[in-house]
């Protein structure tokens, strides 16, 4: 029996608010439905996507996860400077607040709530953290940028993103301090994303940076929007879409399955394991031209 291909969805726009609903149901899912949704944002600071969430993105996302008949949603995040800071910054909190969605602050968690995990042959010293929320979540929905990093990831869209759920410091070690000063970086971001599963990832990448990054860096119009339940495959995915916005060398001349993060994150599992299981299909007829010039790249 031949294999069925991981889906990608892909929306050729500039309206965020009103691009979400689409490429979210282009997917033909709904892991929402009589659940509760943890969504995990890209806060890492506050600055103008993509440097951060954009509040219109979260705002669709949002209401479109209720209209998916979600039970309750909650919002969960760890940033650098600290997280509450960050949120109110973003003017996030009144926003969550009036859409009836509660805020989680890792920042605050109790020491208990910060699991200890151990991945297979992992490139951390001693294993690494993880907010109990995102181990016990029901529906996780992650939601990122596409961007370059220019501190040693490469890329940011999926895999990366969840690097803010594991704390920048507890008991009195710096795992910030250990990720980016270590050779493996690109593998640790990976390993982060072992011990749990996403339900749905969604990539705003009408903005982009194609150099620099994650906070400010060189921008491009990418008008793309992108949904997943594959980390592997959005990140895949976004990365070719960065090609065709002429991104830097790191991105332009590394095969795709050929990153770090990509490559670790495959031997772990943690979703597709090549091209050929990738199928990007067009929202709408306006997005066709846009998905071919990215499956150009992508292959």
């Amino acid at each position: 029996m031949q294999k069925s291909k991981t889906t990608v969805a892909l929306m050729n726009t500039a309206d965020r608010t009103n691009g979400v609903s689409p490429t979210i149901d282009a997917l033909g899912t709904n892991p929402a439905k009589d659940k509760h949704v943890l969504i995990k944002p890209n806060f890492n600071t506050a600055d103008p996507a993509p440097g951060s969430t954009h509040n219109d993105t979260l705002v669709a996302l949002v209401k479109k996860l209720w209209d998916m008949g979600a039970n309750a949603i909650t919002l969960g995040e760890r940033s650098f400077p600290p997280t509450r800071r960050v949120m109110e910054q973003k003017g996030v909190i009144p926003l969550m607040e009036n859409l009836g969605v509660n805020i989680i602050d890792f920042d605050e968690l109790a020491p208990e709530d910060w699991i200890k995990v151990d991945v297979e042959n992992s490139h951390w010293q001693d294993g690494f953290r993880i907010a109990r929320p995102i181990l016990e979540a029901e529906c996780l929905v992650s939601t990122g940028c596409l961007k370059t990093h220019q501190f040693g990831g490469v890329f940011t869209h999926s895999l990366k993103l969840h690097v803010g759920v594991v704390p920048t410091t507890r008991n009195g070690f710096d795992y910030m301090s250990e990720l980016h000063q270590s050779p493996h970086q690109r593998k640790l971001i990976a390993e982060i994303n072992a011990p749990f599963k996403t339900d749905l990832v969604f990539m705003d990448g009408v903005d982009a940076f194609v150099d620099g990054g994650p906070a400010t860096g060189e921008r491009a119009k990418g008008n793309v929007l992108l949904a997943s339940a594959d980390r592997i495959a959005i990140d895949a995915v976004g990365i070719a879409a960065l090609k065709t916005m002429g991104a830097n060398d790191q991105i332009m001349t590394t095969e795709i399955f050929q990153h770090e993060q990509i490559v670790r994150a495959v031997e772990l599992g943690i979703g597709v394991s090549n091209i050929a299981d990738i199928e990007v299909i067009a929202v709408d007829e306006k997005s066709t031209a846009y998905r071919d010039r990215v499956l150009e790249q992508l292959n």
